[in-house]
């Protein structure tokens, strides 16, 4: 019979998952969060099978594995013919937290984090406000930029850092997304829904008693709001990030490019861009070079990218950057 952990034992775990196309901005995810919480527990959904092989070269054993065939139930199997590769990713969100509260035992609350995700400063700051809430479940807004305000169509809330206690509050908002995922999660616009993101809309209503909304969106920054924070006379003083979420960045052999089209100044590509593709190159260049990784020249993938941004609300893309020294 297993033993239930006392308060002082339970522990705080992050959970993430991506391919090995992704694995540059997953492992610098997994540092950060080594850098400013290393007596979290980091947890990663293997999308293939090289991700564990370079998760050990890099971490060891520091870094639980979870081979996507461990957490694939028969729904998900059901579904999976009928997503993409991303939309495949999307769907098996909700149900990563939930398998790490239910087969890591000594985990207190577990957060799901985007890969792209770069920690700045310790996430306990984030955490220590869903403790002080009451409440089991903590969601982040994507706090737009006005002039880039997609709440209609994106959603109000990003799924970047959504955190879980283990309560009976949390297991009815995971076993409710999960359900929804299921039922439909897709790349596009449809009847009020887009992928995984929009569900949360509703849930501050739905689940009123379980789900804080954090209250300082000037510490999540992303491209949508990055310029936004940093100049309003309001909230520049207050704009001390806990996460830049690099959304939209993809890495090539020549370049580095950011799509979507939001605008970065030089100075927020200084403050953020700069220093975390240097840990990016670096990181890279100490476990193989690009070709471990799947980097590919700009060339050789701009057809599929095309394909990629027709998809998207915004088709543009700006140069941020060149890796260089691979």
């Amino acid at each position: 019979m297993l033993s239930i952990p006392s308060r002082d034992e339970m522990k705080q775990a992050f959970c993430t998952l991506f391919d090995i196309g992704f694995a540059p901005q997953g492992i610098a995810l997994l540092q950060s969060i080594e850098k400013f919480m290393p007596e979290a527990d980091r947890i990663v959904l293997a999308m293939d099978e090289q991700v564990p092989v370079l998760l050990r070269k890099v971490f060891g054993s520091s870094v639980h594995v979870i081979p996507l065939s461990d957490l694939e139930t028969p729904e998900l199997l059901n579904v999976k013919p009928t997503r993409s590769r991303g939309e495949y990713c999307w769907t098996l969100t909700p149900f990563l937290p939930d398998y790490v509260l239910r087969n890591f035992s000594n985990i207190d609350t577990v957060t799901y984090v985007d890969a792209d995700v770069w920690f700045l400063s310790s996430p306990q700051l984030i955490l220590n406000e869903l403790q002080l809430s009451g409440k089991q479940v903590l969601i982040t807004e994507h706090g737009y930029d006005p002039k880039y305000d997609q709440t209609q169509n994106c959603g109000r809330f990003c799924v970047q850092f959504t955190s879980f206690q283990r309560s009976e509050g949390a297991r009815e908002v995971l076993d409710w997304w999960k359900s929804r995922c299921l039922e439909w999660c897709f790349a596009r616009f449809e009847d009020g829904k887009f992928g995984d993101q929009k569900y949360l809309d509703v849930w501050p209503d739905l689940f009123a008693n379980s789900v804080h909304v954090y209250t300082k969106p000037q510490h999540t920054l992303a491209p949508w709001n990055v310029e936004w924070y940093l100049n309003s006379s309001m909230s520049s003083k207050t704009a001390r990030p806990v996460l830049y979420h690099f959304h939209g960045l993809r890495l090539f052999l020549d370049r580095t490019c950011l799509f979507d089209g939001y605008f970065i100044s030089r100075n927020t590509q200084k403050l953020f861009y700069a220093p975390y593709l240097e840990h990016i190159t670096l990181l890279i260049g100490e476990n193989g070079g690009p070709l471990s990784f799947g980097i590919q020249p700009w060339k050789k993938t701009f057809t599929e990218k095309l394909r990629y941004l027709s998809r998207r609300i915004r088709k543009k893309t700006r140069l941020i950057g060149t890796i260089q020294n691979l």
